[in-house]
């Protein structure tokens, strides 16, 4: 739950909060947050149409995208190749052997640090960093593009894949002294990552910290076969929420806010772009109708407790950023989970990012949170 809050606004709650007061983020279609909002704004899908050329050129048989089942379409996300090595302090070499999410979540941490307007070298504080990120296919993609004759240590894959040294590659390139912990919760990574954060500051184990999830596929530019009653859309598009919902679209982005105490923003003057007042976690158990999907009980449960910490009254809820993952059942689920916790007959506001970008993966709760604020 999120309020707009301007610095040292009289009508801000008493609640101890968690504020944000940086962000950075890219997504399809977008290379910044600027470009995000504005093909949000329009309604842009930055789902496309993939051409023969693009696919042959991602090194699909054309056989298989000859086939009437499959599906031409993938959301575009640019700019995987700009990448500044020298910067970070990295060879060419280095930067070519690193996982694509590493280097996506390492520059983003920097342009969320540098937009709160913090220089992590003069900063007295700790600053803590807890992202997420998702399974890689990237050393797939490496070893069949190696050079004859080139080789990779056994201790550099490690480095360079594993999502536990996604964080703290951010501390150690940015000199960060707080917790570091990666995280990964699958598809709420990065909002897990964010309630991590939340409660990493509220405890004063760190005084800001950088929090969010990257996504990246490999390979890029590729559709995929469609098979009936899966989770796939039929058609490449997503309709969430839809009754004509058929299913998503996966993806590629990264997105990282800095989160502080509401009361040390204020003080400190920062830009307070809204203000964290509650977050929960749950778990389903053993009581879900699958192990992919989730109760409208469990969902539910989790609303009340965020609300409860908030201690927001349900009915002051005007807006709800759902996950909307265009499929008939997750959707259906979601709203009814939604309607018990609101227990209310009123017109609420609903809405994803879904429909513009599909489904980010671990990184698909950091776009809907950068959308709402």
């Amino acid at each position: 739950m999120a309020d707009a809050a301007e610095p040292g606004s009289e009508d801000l709650p008493e609640h101890e909060g968690v504020a944000i007061v940086g962000m950075a983020g890219r997504f399809p279609g977008a290379p910044d947050l600027s470009a995000f909002w504005a093909n949000l704004r329009e309604g842009v899908e930055s789902i496309g149409r993939l051409s023969e050329e693009e696919l042959e050129a991602a090194g699909v048989d054309p056989a298989v995208f000859g086939r009437s089942d499959y599906v031409r379409a993938a959301p575009r996300f640019e700019g995987i190749g700009e990448f500044d090595a020298e910067f970070f302090g990295y060879t060419a070499r280095e930067a070519k052997m690193m996982d694509p999410q590493h280097r996506l979540f390492l520059e983003t941490s920097w342009q969320a640090l540098e937009d709160a307007g913090y220089d992590a070298a003069r900063h007295d504080g700790r600053i803590g960093v807890f992202g997420g990120a998702s399974t890689t296919a990237y050393l797939d993609n490496l070893m069949s593009n190696l050079e004859q004759g080139e080789r990779i240590k056994g201790e550099n894959v490690g480095l360079a894949f594993e999502l536990a040294f996604l964080t703290s590659r951010v501390s150690y390139k940015l000199g960060l002294r707080g917790p570091s912990f990666p995280v990964q919760t699958a598809c709420s990574s990065a909002l897990v990552a964010v309630h991590t954060a939340c409660q990493s500051l509220l405890n004063f184990e760190c005084d800001m910290a950088l929090s969010g999830a990257v996504s990246y596929k490999v390979p890029e530019n590729t559709g995929y076969v469609h098979q009936e009653g899966s989770f796939l859309s039929p058609d490449g598009h997503v309709r969430p929420f839809d009754a004509d919902a058929g299913g998503t679209v996966f993806g590629s982005g990264v997105g990282v806010v800095v989160l502080k105490r509401l009361e040390d923003a204020l003080a400190d003057r920062d830009t307070v772009h809204a203000v964290i007042r509650g977050s929960a976690v749950n778990n389903d158990g053993a009581v879900k109708a699958s192990f992919t999907a989730p109760t409208a009980s469990g969902q539910a449960e989790v609303v009340t407790e965020a609300l409860a910490a908030a201690d927001a009254d349900p009915g002051s809820i005007g807006y709800v950023e759902a996950h909307g993952s265009g499929t008939l059942i997750g959707d259906s689920i979601e709203v009814q989970a939604l309607a018990r916790a609101l227990d209310t007959d009123r017109r609420i506001g609903l809405g994803t990012v879904k429909g513009n970008v599909g489904h980010l993966d671990a990184a698909a709760g950091i776009a809907g949170l950068l959308k709402t604020v």
